[in-house]
This record gives C-alpha cells, sequence and structure tokens, in this order.
C-alpha cells in the first residue's frame, strides 16, 4: 500500500431519527466514538478534524456543531481543521482530509457532518433562522417566484429532462421505491421509514413541484456521521479493513441555481474518471445523493452509468438498481429512506458495502469498487472507493 494514498479506516453513525431529545454535540460525539474505535485508534491519535458546512449560526438546526466543539469535547490535538461552506459539496470535506494526509500534515483525520433540522423544528428560538423581512444574495432571484424551496429549483432541472427526454414519473418513482425497500432492511433507519413503498402509493402523493411528489424529497432527521481519513503510512496503526480513496473530484458552476445548464453532477462525473485507471464498469454499487429523487439521475448520467438522457429508461422498473441488480443503488435507503444525513451517509453505506458488513441488506458478491458522492444543482462532489 502506497504511502502517499488516502483510505478511510473507521466510520460511525450515532441514532437516526426525527426530533431527538440528544443534544447535536452528543450525537456527533456517538458518532466519533464509533468510528475511532472500529478503527481501532484513540483519540490522543486523531490530528486534523474536518467538516462540512461548520457551524452555521444562524441556522444551528442545519449544521449545529463546529470543528472546535468535537476538538474540545474529545481532547483532540489537531494539526489541521476546516469547516465550510465554501466548498464543492458535502463530501468535499472528506476529499480535503485526503489531501491533509498525503502531504503528510495529519495521519489520522476525523471528518463529521450533524445534521439537526427535526430537533430544530422542536426548538425553533434556539436553532431555526430568524424571520426577515426582506430577502438577499441568491434569495433574491428566486424568492419573488415563490421558489423558496430547492424542491423548486431541482424541479426546474428535472421538468427539463422530462420534457426533453421522455423521463416519467413511473420511471422516476423507483429512486424511491428502491430507496424504501432497501431502508426497511436498515437498522439505523426504522424512525423514518416504517413501511415499504409501492407505486401506486407514489403515483397518488400530492405534488411538491412538478414533476416532483412528497416521496421524492428526503425527510429532515437527526444525526451524526463520521468517517476517519488515515494516511497510506499510518495504516500499521489501524486495526481494520482499510478502503482506499481511489479518485475524486468536484464542480461548482457559479453558486447559484439561477440560469444553470445542468446539475454540476455532469462535470464532477466526467473529471471522476480522469484521476483514475478504474472505469465506470469497475463499480460494484452507488451511493448518490438523493435529497430529491432527480438527482440520482443526474449522477447515472453523468458519471457515464448511461447517456444523458437516459437515466430515466436505465432505472425502469428497478431491477437495474435492485440490491442484486446491475447496479445496487443506495442500498441503506439513501436520504428518502433513512433520513436526510446530508451527504455522509454515502460514504458510510459505500464503507460498509465494501467490508461485508451490511447485513440483511449487503449486496451479492464481494464489492471492490464502490462510488459515493454528494451536491445538487450548481454543487457536485465525488469519490471513488477502492477494496485494495
Amino acid at each position: 500500500m502506497a504511502s502517499k494514498e488516502a483510505y478511510i479506516t473507521g466510520v460511525g453513525q450515532s441514532e437516526v431519527g426525527v426530533r431527538l431529545p440528544r443534544h447535536p454535540l452528543l450525537l456527533t460525539l456517538d458518532a466519533a466514538k464509533e468510528a475511532v474505535a472500529e478503527a481501532g485508534l484513540t483519540f490522543d491519535q486523531i490530528d486534523g478534524v474536518f467538516s462540512f458546512p461548520g457551524k452555521v449560526n444562524g441556522y444551528l438546526a442545519f449544521s449545529p456543531v463546529g470543528t472546535d466543539e468535537v476538538i474540545e469535547a474529545l481532547g483532540i490535538k489537531s494539526k489541521w481543521q476546516m469547516g465550510a461552506m465554501e466548498q464543492p459539496a458535502q463530501l468535499a470535506a472528506i476529499a480535503m482530509a485526503a489531501w491533509a494526509v498525503k502531504s503528510g500534515i495529519c495521519r489520522h483525520v476525523l471528518c463529521f457532518r450533524t445534521v439537526y433540522e427535526a430537533g430544530g423544528m422542536a426548538d425553533p428560538a434556539h436553532y431555526m433562522p430568524a424571520r426577515s423581512d426582506t430577502v438577499s444574495g441568491a434569495s433574491q432571484w428566486t424568492s419573488p417566484f415563490w421558489a423558496t424551496s430547492a424542491a423548486c429549483w431541482t424541479a426546474q432541472y428535472a421538468a427539463r429532462h422530462v420534457h426533453q427526454y421522455g423521463m416519467t414519473r413511473e420511471q422516476l418513482g423507483q429512486i424511491a421505491i428502491n430507496g424504501s425497500k432497501n431502508a426497511m432492511l436498515n437498522p439505523r433507519a426504522r424512525a423514518i421509514t416504517k413501511e415499504e413503498l409501492t407505486l401506486d402509493k407514489y403515483m397518488d402523493a400530492r405534488l411538491i413541484s412538478t414533476p416532483l411528489c412528497l416521496y421524492d424529497c428526503d425527510r429532515f432527521s437527526d444525526a451524526s456521521t463520521v468517517i476517519i481519513v488515515s494516511a497510506g503510512d499510518a495504516l500499521d496503526e489501524i486495526k481494520c479493513e482499510p478502503i482506499r480513496i481511489a479518485a475524486m473530484s468536484g464542480s461548482v458552476d457559479r453558486y447559484s441555481w439561477d440560469q444553470v445548464e445542468w446539475p454540476a453532477a455532469y462535470d464532477a462525473g466526467r473529471d471522476l474518471w480522469q484521476h483514475t485507471d478504474y472505469t465506470v464498469d469497475a463499480v460494484d454499487t452507488a451511493q448518490f445523493y438523493d435529497g430529491f429523487a432527480f438527482l440520482p439521475i443526474t449522477w447515472l448520467e453523468g458519471l457515464g452509468f448511461c447517456e444523458k438522457g437516459e437515466g430515466g429508461r436505465f432505472i425502469e422498473g428497478g431491477t437495474r438498481i435492485a440490491r442484486d441488480g446491475q447496479l445496487p443503488l443506495n442500498t441503506a435507503g439513501g436520504q428518502l429512506g433513512a433520513g436526510r444525513l446530508h451527504g455522509f451517509g454515502f460514504a458510510h453505506e459505500a464503507v460498509t458495502q465494501l467490508r461485508g458488513n451490511g447485513g440483511e441488506r449487503q449486496i451479492p458478491g464481494d464489492p471492490k469498487v464502490a462510488v459515493a458522492t454528494s451536491g445538487g444543482g450548481p454543487l457536485a462532489a465525488a469519490l471513488l472507493l477502492a477494496k485494495d
């Protein structure tokens, strides 16, 4: 194993729930302890802490915990820390950690993403943004048209796909249906998905922003996910099976949803293969960001699993993306089935599958290569993970 490589060595996740009473910092510590224990490390060996997007004081429910709080609470002696919104997308924090260990700055980096959007709604005085009589920034171009939700913004892309390529709601529904099937086998998703979604129930659901319906939108949840990234020359310190970060890519298009032609997944997907000898045919499982059901279709097309415009037909009937299909997709349930973990859950599940630890949801065979993505619209980041 090359000393200049970066590896994921530990993954951890707290309880996932809706309006959990546990403080978000404590959820973060729960996930951190699980990840560090799995790697066989101690917190004395962690020398970096990275997050996305850092603590957001104006909207604490979205991101309630900062890197400084984790460092303080766990007694970490950090050589480098970073938490910022100004990254391509959520998994970019893991990519930045990989650069830190490859350059020799750090040996073991703790990366985390904590969300408290369901709990925050139960305590709006502390966690939700203050009301304002004015709008500024990018909102000034969308709010006057009542496009105040990312569902509206994503629906523009999806509607274009319907118009230009003929995607149907029956095809799109397979993303949510597949997610619910897999979530039913995921113990951590029990608070989110309690029964399997059927096509009839999907088709009867109320529309949110055409063509997206209620089941095309992920659900606010409370949880923390932690990923440990280690240097290749530090693997003698770990006690788990390391998963190599074989390639990574990101893309940003204007940082605004206004008048962007195509989602950034198309650029990030193309670029991922320029940093590796692997090809799309080597991928055993895909964990695609599904804050909205249309987004995995952009990743399918952007990464080259099918041609642009063919995503709807690729998933038609759901057999290709099933756990025993050509490309097992979002095997933990994704965000539609297992809660809005905001990106990090996909890296967690990719590692879980490559290690064969998926339990009832484990895909057949001996998977060796996985791709995990995050972001939608003008932001995108992707990781290619390999079991050497």
